[in-house]
């Protein structure tokens, strides 16, 4: 299991539990200060965190008084990015499938790529790169839709113009 230790208001790690528990033991990582790992809500003081003080040694394992509110560190993420805020960002991908086989597949095919690139940019925290490929995904969407229905239409009027100009000559 890895785990995040914050010393001086410097996050350092991850480290295996075992070495924090050492540096703990050793005094490295002192009972106030704050430790963090996948799975927990927020950073807590080291001798609050029950299975970490379990596995200390008795004479090592110290109470804290008052606990911290809050924390001033947010968990990690891969590139230091901070984590997705919850906004609602669409990624317009069925949008795109269903426009690229029924419009116009030349200009479907940016849309897909731009659809499937948001959740991946909202993952590893860019949500300006995200909120880019979900407008760029929309505007393809819809340069395909546009471009497909224009096609259709003129393949009605073509169509109907020779009807009318074969049903002209047989008049006279």
């Amino acid at each position: 299991m890895q785990w995040y230790y914050s010393k001086n208001g410097t996050q350092l790690g991850p480290v295996e539990q075992g070495e924090l528990i050492s540096k703990m033991a050793s005094g490295e990582v002192a009972p106030g200060d704050l430790v963090w790992r996948e799975g927990m809500v927020d950073w807590q003081p080291s001798a609050q965190v029950n299975e970490l003080v379990a596995l200390m040694p008795v004479s090592q394992a110290q109470p804290m008084g008052t606990p911290m509110a809050g924390s001033p560190y947010a968990p990690p993420t891969a590139g230091g990015a901070m984590p997705y805020s919850g906004e609602v960002i669409p990624n317009y991908l069925w949008q795109s499938i269903v426009v690229t086989i029924l419009c116009c597949w030349p200009f479907g095919i940016p849309a897909i790529i731009y659809a499937a690139k948001v959740e991946g940019l909202k993952s590893r925290g860019d949500i300006a790169g995200a909120r880019a490929a979900s407008a760029s995904a929309k505007t393809w969407c819809w340069v395909s839709f546009g471009l497909g229905l224009g096609i259709i239409l003129i393949y009605v009027v073509m169509i109907g113009a020779g009807v009318m100009s074969s049903s002209s000559r047989s008049n006279f």
